[in-house]
């Protein structure tokens, strides 16, 4: 019986099943065979999985978020990118990029910033001769930043599901890693457009009052990622409670100072929320019951064993990982194969005395590049989903995207300070 849970767990997984009930479903033989367990284990664990508070920043940040967007913040943040860098080669692709940089601060869902960027950027870019497939394909690669930058959804799920993260930490961990890729995906899109011959939105570079006046438009909303680092850092709140603040941060900003906020939107809002988290949290209390299992047959600790015997130091360790979570990456969601596989490989990171932090970031790295990856990437088929194209049309203008963000988790991964530098500045050595 040892093995029949992850035999049956592929069955259900090739069938098609919800990957939350995948893991309940595929356990319960197990338990029921086993004299020394009870089928009651299952609920037990469901249920011991759904108390942690830190849980519960994970709808606040998404409720922060949504309210921002319906409160014409967007809007601001547009105007405020293509101040920036529109006057540049292949204007309105930097603008993308900065855009989904901004709003990774701001909503912390890579979904939610691909949706709105194919509905406001992407006929702007088709407009201005922009190829579609181009257009679609820095859409998808730049909605890769938003999960990495505070506060990132995916970020506390981990923290949640590895003992011993601190949530802020592993948040101000994202910031570097997310600038960088900004950076490099400008880099891609500029050598590009100056290829193809895509021109800027015309006329020079604003001048710095103008600039500024534009930062201002926008400030509540920048004002924002500010507030929740100095909550944290200080200990004025926790996460979660940062969260929470956020979200009537965002309502007040809405509501009384840009007054832009319907409130018949509010219950669509909530109810978006509760959707996002109660699938988050579906599949983290399956997993925790497929978990058991795992810890119960001693499978971690094989694990454990088996690779440091092959994996002769930590370099190697955190090679076989990044391909294996890329792998993974490219035919999971990036959500659930974070959850069942983090419990797994961070045992065997912490033997090899690898920081916890650093391991996190690199996870999430690898979750949001998994994304955009050829052929079965989630934010591929979620982009030509919106725009009604082929998928095929993005492969190709994804390749030089993708790879700029390998060079960041390869950086990342073997120069462990781009991750802990910031945690370490802000709240001190640990």
């Amino acid at each position: 019986m040892t093995y029949i849970p992850v035999i049956l767990l592929a069955v259900l997984f090739c069938m098609g099943l919800p990957i939350a009930f995948s893991l309940i479903v595929c356990c319960i033989p197990y338990f029921l065979s086993d004299q020394y367990l009870s089928a009651s284990i299952i609920i037990q664990k469901m249920i011991t999985n759904t108390e942690s508070v830190s849980l519960m920043a994970v709808p606040f940040f998404i409720i922060a978020g949504a309210i921002m967007n319906e409160s014409g913040i967007t809007e601001r943040l547009l105007d405020l990118a293509d101040a920036l860098v529109g006057h540049f080669t292949g204007g309105l692709g930097h603008v993308n990029v900065l855009l989904s940089t901004f709003m990774g601060g701001i909503s912390g869902s890579g979904a939610a910033d691909i949706a709105m960027e194919c509905k406001t950027l992407v006929p702007e870019m088709k407009k201005h001769g922009y190829d579609m497939g181009f257009s679609a394909a820095v859409t998808a690669a730049s909605g890769c930043i938003t999960p990495i930058i505070p506060p990132g959804v995916g970020l506390v799920v981990y923290a949640c599901t590895v003992e011993g993260v601190s949530v802020g930490k592993l948040l101000m961990s994202g910031y570097i890693p997310g600038f960088l890729m900004c950076i490099l995906m400008m880099v891609v899109v500029y050598f590009i457009s100056k290829k193809r011959g895509y021109k800027g939105n015309g006329g020079r570079m604003l001048s710095p009052k103008a600039i500024l006046k534009k930062a201002g438009n926008s400030a509540w909303a920048l004002f924002l990622p500010f507030v929740l680092i100095t909550g944290l850092r200080f200990g004025i709140f926790t996460a979660t409670e940062g969260g929470a603040l956020m979200a009537v941060y965002s309502f007040i900003v809405g509501k009384f100072i840009y007054k832009e906020l319907d409130m018949k939107k509010l219950p669509g809002i909530f109810l978006d929320a509760a959707l996002s988290t109660a699938t988050v949290m579906l599949i983290m209390c399956g997993a925790k019951v497929f978990s058991h299992y795992l810890s119960w047959e001693r499978i971690p600790h094989a694990m454990t064993a088996g690779i440091m015997h092959i994996a002769k130091n930590k370099y190697t360790f955190l090679l076989f990982a990044n391909i294996l979570l890329l792998m993974l990456g490219m035919f999971m969601d990036a959500m659930p194969c974070m959850i069942i596989i983090a419990p797994l490989l961070a045992p065997i990171a912490q033997a090899f005395k690898i920081n916890m932090i650093h391991f996190g970031i690199m996870m999430c790295l690898n979750s949001a590049i998994g994304a955009i990856t050829p052929p079965f990437g989630n934010y591929i088929f979620q982009t030509a989903g919106i725009l009604k194209i082929k998928t095929q049309l993005l492969y190709k203008e994804l390749i030089p995207f993708v790879a700029v963000c390998l060079i960041v988790l390869f950086m990342v991964t073997y120069i462990p300070w781009l991750a802990t530098i910031v945690p370490t500045l802000v709240y001190g050595a640990y």
